[in-house]
């Protein structure tokens, strides 16, 4: 009975995310642009200014009252469970400073374009691993050119300088000729430095599988 109904519970759970999925990537898109439409354009009218903060506030309302739904249909006995296995989506709503995190709610579109995708290895690697990479090089150069642009001694002013330091440290090259001088510029690099790190582990491990695949039905 009780196995019975965790599995109801999570079913509940798994509709309302189902559900939510498409409108929940199109509020972060919208927090995207509200987000790094002042980063690229610092000399924005302050109208418009207030009318992109009202944006991010609202999606992360709307973010707020998503977990709060959640937690409802994990059921009183889960709720704890349930909040602490999903500690990213508590921290990002409590803690304000973490509130551009929420673009990381953008993944969900690599699982849509999965449900697309083709079953053979090739077609997946290629839905991830493009899908990631593109996502983190466009939020890390957004992120690091809020960070730089107006810090002494940056060498980082442009979104072309920020594209260029982005692509350069995900795919784990690291020319040196752009670089982060704020402890906010270096936190993104060590996520970009990571996400490329799984990034190249991923396409490694997916080639070498598949050249074994290969070689295992060449000799069979």
């Amino acid at each position: 009975m009780i196995a019975h109904a965790s599995a109801t519970t999570d079913s509940r759970v798994e509709q309302w995310e189902r559900r939510t999925e498409v409108p929940l990537v199109a509020l972060a898109l919208a927090f995207l642009v509200a987000y790094a439409w002042p980063v690229l354009d610092p000399r924005l009218d302050a109208d418009l200014l207030t009318v992109l903060s009202a944006v991010t506030w609202t999606v992360w309302a709307a973010f707020a009252a998503d977990f709060i739904v959640r937690l409802a249909l994990a059921g009183s006995g889960n709720r704890g469970e349930y909040a602490v296995r999903h500690w990213y989506d508590v921290a990002l709503i409590v803690v304000p400073m973490l509130r551009p995190l929420r673009l990381l709610r953008l993944l969900a579109l690599v699982r849509i374009l999965d449900r697309s995708a083709s079953n053979s290895l090739a077609g997946r690697v290629l839905v991830y691993v493009s899908g990631s990479a593109a996502m983190a090089v466009g939020l890390g150069a957004i992120a690091v050119l809020d960070a730089e642009q107006d810090a002494a001694d940056s060498n980082i002013t442009t979104f072309g300088d920020a594209l260029w330091w982005a692509c350069t440290t995900v795919t784990t090259v690291g020319y040196g000729d752009q670089y982060p001088v704020t402890l906010e510029g270096r936190a993104v690099a060590v996520v970009l430095m990571i996400v490329g790190i799984g990034v190249v582990g991923a396409v490694t491990a997916s080639v070498a599988t598949w050249l074994m695949s290969r070689a295992e039905t060449g000799t069979s």
